[in-house]
């Protein structure tokens, strides 16, 4: 992104603003910085490095003279204006899941495949965010010794659902401990003290969600290995923000829990956090506003006499590397 002038579209929402953290953050000189959303928020201000910058509304002409356009604003929205951003001559990174399985369109974590951003065609896609919080520990692992097969659980925070549902959050919390009613309108169920699956749509056939879908999916395109074999259940859980997961997979030599934190100990983008003694493992409020994939609880699956499962547990910051910091990362290598 140096001396580039950049984009952001969404800029209100919360990925948005972390967008615009994350780039005066890692000290990125742009040449610009325009500020687009709907307009309902046109008008409105946001501090950038000192100075206060005016949202502009998102329209097909504000693209000119843009030449890298950070997209977090909904599938249809960059369905709607990316290729005009496109024809533009703006390279468009999206955080939406618009583009993610179109063969044409890269699916990039920079820490895995930071080469297939060579390949774009005006379009590159940010993965799930789950998927993220997964591959960014797993890959590694799967350069040394194949994974076969992925067992993944996830806890996900309201971060996931964007500010509003965040808000939503805290207000049923309060209202749960002021023993008050409290409708919720952001998710289908009560969030406050409570765990439900995932709020995306059930195919009736599978009985899996589109969150679960996506990582599966997204696993083997990212991977490029249309046979690994990948299961997951995406649950929502009462945390602000960070994502958590349980993960169990098979290598398809033995491997020891050793030999995984050898691996991890160097891997870009993971830090260990293992300690046994004081209990102390991956959260999410440790995960919270930071870059890294915390990976704890590598121990050996003791159902599998075998030698080749291992378990642990990751905690990443879902509106950083789980959305606007791999997008930001993609940015500075284009």
């Amino acid at each position: 992104m140096k001396n580039k002038n950049v984009a952001i579209v969404g800029a209100t929402g919360a990925v948005g603003r972390e967008f615009i953290g994350c780039i005066e953050s890692r000290g990125v000189p742009l040449a610009s910085l325009k500020l687009l959303a709907s307009a309902r928020s046109a008008g409105q201000k946001q501090t950038f490095r000192g100075q206060e910058l005016t949202i502009q509304e998102l329209t097909e002409d504000a693209f000119n003279g843009v030449d890298i356009a950070l997209f977090s604003a909904g599938g249809s929205i960059s369905k709607t204006f990316a290729p005009a951003a496109v024809k533009a001559g703006a390279v468009v990174v999206d955080n939406s899941s618009a583009f993610r399985m179109d063969k044409d369109v890269p699916l990039v974590i920079p820490e895995i495949n930071a080469r297939r951003i060579a390949d774009h065609k005006g379009i590159i896609a940010n993965p799930n965010c789950s998927a993220i919080t997964a591959l960014v520990p797993l890959w590694p692992i799967h350069q040394k010794n194949r994974i076969k097969r992925v067992i993944i659980s996830t806890y996900q925070a309201a971060s996931g659902a964007g500010a509003a549902a965040m808000q939503e959050l805290e207000d049923g919390t309060r209202a749960f401990l002021d023993g008050k009613p409290f409708t919720p309108k952001v998710m289908p169920h009560p969030y406050a003290f409570n765990v439900f699956s995932h709020n995306t749509a059930i195919d009736p056939e599978t009985g899996y969600n589109d969150e679960e879908t996506k990582v599966i999916k997204e696993t083997r395109k990212i991977f490029e290995d249309e046979q690994i074999r990948v299961g997951v259940t995406c649950i929502r859980v009462p945390v602000l923000r960070a994502h958590s997961e349980s993960i169990t997979f098979e290598c398809e030599n033995p491997i020891t829990e050793n030999e995984v934190r050898a691996i991890l100990s160097s891997a870009p983008g993971v830090k260990i956090v293992d300690d046994r003694a004081r209990n102390y493992f991956p959260m999410p409020l440790d995960a919270s506003g930071q870059g890294d994939i915390l990976v704890g609880r590598i121990r050996k699956d003791v159902s599998d006499p075998s030698g080749h499962f291992i378990a642990m547990f990751v905690a990443g910051d879902q509106l950083l590397k789980g959305a606007a910091l791999n997008a930001v990362q993609i940015a500075e290598l284009l």
